[in-house]
């Protein structure tokens, strides 16, 4: 089937303005202003079963519909903040697709009557910021973008907004902080952004992926039932799939949902290079649990709720896989320093936590590991779950963690027993040490003499 997404991989140039037009572009947005209310683009959506690609998985017509109606000043703000380890799909649509994405923004902006639409790109996309300001003022030229959109008397303007490479500022509230000039930290809700005094400047506020709204084009042109009609009941339409770590075929992959994990790594990404087996899946960048590459896993389909019943979470679907050779352990640490190195502070269970299991990673890695440290690194992380902070890195910075003490605690043990050995080696040369220099210090008759020395 031709991609719904990635475009770019079936006709060349699409990047341009003059391309995408004269290959069907912006005429969703042409149908939704022109022949829908903005009632009915929000029911479509609904119907679609389009689903959030950030990551969540939330229903995206249903987070249009929390808008209240009479709000004067409204936002649909673009998550572009694409920072997930592993995650490279949003980029990709961003610089050979934008147009989509432009047109899906003002898709969702008529949809709420948005007096504004915020692109928030994360601070190293700024060359793609600067070609995408150059997209919208194309755009805005053909009066699809700013004021009296296709002579509806709508207003809408587009801006993009770099950040500062803060991965925290992928979630929503944190980049709406952002976006207003404050510290990029999570905000106590409720209220949520949908609602006043939550979104931003504390106007009712939608905040979508990138992915999720470069699908709306799509779905107003050819219905909600052609939508669903793609994947599976529960998991609508197309997914892009990141493959990268141990894979013979890295990239980005458009596919239906309902394939299966099998499917994916070998037949598209090619399987594991050199002949070797694979050991490990993350699923979604650094923020979901490990799975083994167990039968069940590769046989399982990728859908939102079969991954969630193996244990882990779709996400944002950025697969990592790990080769036989991957150190488990030495895997973790690093997902740990991660999150410890991006946690924002203001939660104590996060930022606590992950300074101790840091802590403790290093001493497993240095060879000083014990086995007290095996049981921190399981109830570390059990304190830093259950939604105990303002966002999900706490829950994140836990996942890798137990979920690699879980399916391969031999790895963890193998590190305490080395270090136990290397302790009692170090004790045994040090009595050794003692012994021979004698109880006063002087050296024993036997040195010189073929004796220990």
């Amino acid at each position: 089937m031709e991609h719904i997404l990635l475009r770019d991989l079936d006709i060349p140039d699409i990047r341009n303005f003059d391309v995408y037009v004269a290959n069907g572009g912006y005429e969703g947005l042409k149908k939704a202003v022109r022949e829908h209310t903005p009632e009915e683009v929000i029911k479509i959506v609904l119907e679609s079963n389009l689903r959030g690609r950030g990551g969540a998985g939330f229903p995206t017509g249903r987070k249009w519909s929390f808008i209240p109606k009479d709000a004067p000043i409204k936002y649909v703000v673009v998550n572009a903040d694409e920072s997930e380890p592993g995650t490279f799909k949003d980029r990709q649509i961003l610089e050979k697709n934008p147009h989509q994405l432009i047109e899906g923004a003002m898709i969702a902006a008529y949809a709420i009557q948005a007096t504004a639409v915020y692109i928030y790109c994360r601070g190293e996309f700024w060359d793609l910021a600067h070609a995408l300001e150059e997209e919208i003022e194309a755009a805005r030229q053909a009066n699809l973008v700013g004021e009296d959109v296709l002579s509806s008397g709508w207003n809408c303007p587009v801006y993009v907004h770099l950040g500062a490479g803060a991965y925290i500022c992928g979630e929503e509230s944190a980049l709406l902080n952002s976006l207003q000039g404050l510290l990029g930290q999570p905000r106590v809700r409720p209220p949520f952004p949908a609602q006043p005094g939550g979104g931003l400047y504390y106007a009712p506020t939608v905040v979508n992926n990138v992915e999720t709204l470069a699908n709306v084009p799509w779905i107003i042109q050819n219905g909600a039932a052609a939508y669903k009609a793609i994947g599976t009941p529960e998991s609508s339409g197309v997914k892009i799939f990141c493959l990268s770590g141990h894979i013979a075929r890295p990239g980005n992959y458009e596919l239906p949902f309902g394939i299966t994990f099998r499917e994916l790594i070998f037949e598209h990404g090619g399987g594991i290079p050199d002949g070797k087996k694979l050991k490990a899946i993350l699923p979604s960048g650094a923020s979901g649990p490990v799975l083994p590459a167990t039968d069940e896993v590769l046989d399982a389909p990728l859908t939102y709720e079969s991954v969630a019943a193996l244990g882990s979470t779709l996400g944002s679907a950025s697969f990592i896989l790990m080769d036989e050779d991957t150190d488990m352990v030495w895997a973790a640490a690093k997902m740990t320093h991660f999150f410890k190195h991006e946690s924002c502070g203001k939660c104590t269970p996060c930022r606590e936590g992950t300074y101790w299991l840091e802590r403790i990673y290093r001493r497993l890695l240095r060879g000083d590991g014990t086995m007290r440290d095996l049981e921190l690194l399981k109830s570390i992380p059990r304190n830093m779950q259950g939604g105990v902070t303002l966002c999900a890195l706490g829950e994140f910075a836990a996942n890798p963690v137990l979920s690699t003490v879980q399916h391969f605690y031999a790895e963890y043990e193998e590190y305490v027993r080395r270090a136990e050995a290397s302790r009692e080696a170090r004790q045994a040369a040090e009595q050794m040490h003692d012994y021979t220099l004698g109880e006063a210090g002087e050296l024993p008759e036997a040195v010189g003499q073929g004796g220990v020395w």
